[in-house]
């Protein structure tokens, strides 16, 4: 409802405010999550229980800085046969430590341009350094959210994305900046976690939500969502149902904090485990959606 000037009631303004409250501090207790797992150096190269090598990446991991490999949280490659091509220009989602936006500056080429968005401290740091231990020039890092990019109206080819989308308290937002950054006829194919029907006591695990699970939509809305943001051509390429023992490994390694985002923590206990895998079975899956803007 609008006043008689126009603008939201009274009522509506808080409302809004709360809304907007919440999702800062979703985003900054993500943040903190990632900026400790970064810090403590403890979670080996299997981010969110998945190893890179099992996510989509061979032997092209071999020549990178080591630590971008060992620091890369995603859940799956996204630049896996994608068609990216020399001297186009392709920005990255949460590009974290770098893996992605190195493999995408190999992709481009010298004539081509990539730039990696990130939240976090941290990572911006640990990603400019890998980019210089890497010798490119073609990549720069820009600090800010991807609800909001730092990011010119219809200037990029392509927008990547490695398992960030899901960690958004606001979707549909990243839907539309994603429609606006790219260019008519641009495109976009990312890597994420898509979950269905998740039970209340998962959806609740601050845990849960920085390693890419309680706060996943199901497939079904992932789609629509890019497709209301004006992008078409909207698919899921291949896609990963994560199976019990799967879910198990991820469940023990977040809340013993092994992984990516609670390290130095105690063993987990079983029967929580256990419950929340249960809750958690055919219910969680790594997906790569593509999709395209009309040229």
């Amino acid at each position: 409802m609008l006043d008689r000037n126009g603008k939201p009631a009274e009522n509506e303004r808080k409302a809004i405010m709360t809304q907007d409250k919440d999702k800062n501090k979703i985003r900054e207790s993500v943040s903190q999550a990632y900026s400790k797992a970064v810090k403590a150096g403890c979670c080996g190269t299997a981010p969110k229980g998945i190893a890179a090598n099992m996510a989509g990446y061979g032997d092209e991991l071999a020549s990178l800085p080591q630590d971008a490999v060992v620091n890369s949280f995603g859940c799956g490659n996204p630049l896996a046969m994608s068609e990216v091509r020399e001297g186009e220009t392709v920005l990255d989602l949460g590009s974290g430590a770098g893996i992605d936006l190195l493999l995408a500056a190999r992709k481009v080429g010298a004539s081509g341009r990539v730039i990696g968005v990130d939240m976090t401290d941290d990572m911006i740091a640990r990603a400019r350094a890998n980019i210089e231990a890497a010798g490119v020039m073609n990549v720069e890092v820009r600090k800010g959210i991807i609800e909001k990019l730092p990011v010119e109206d219809a200037s990029v080819d392509w927008v990547i994305s490695n398992c960030v989308i899901n960690l958004s308290p606001d979707k549909p937002a990243v839907f539309r900046e994603i429609a606006r950054v790219l260019k008519p006829g641009g495109r976009m194919v990312v890597s994420d976690i898509v979950a269905k029907d998740l039970p209340d006591f998962v959806k609740e695990s601050a845990a849960l939500y920085s390693s890419c699970i309680a706060g996943a939509i199901d497939e079904e809305s992932y789609l629509a969502g890019l497709r209301e943001a004006g992008l078409v051509a909207v698919e899921v390429r291949d896609r990963l149902v994560y199976d019990m023992g799967q879910i198990v490994a991820l469940t023990a390694s977040e809340l013993d904090g092994s992984s990516c985002c609670g390290c130095g923590g105690g063993a987990a206990d079983p029967e929580t485990v256990d419950r929340i895998a249960k809750g958690l079975e055919g219910r969680i899956a790594s997906v790569r959606v593509a999709a395209r803007k009309p040229a």
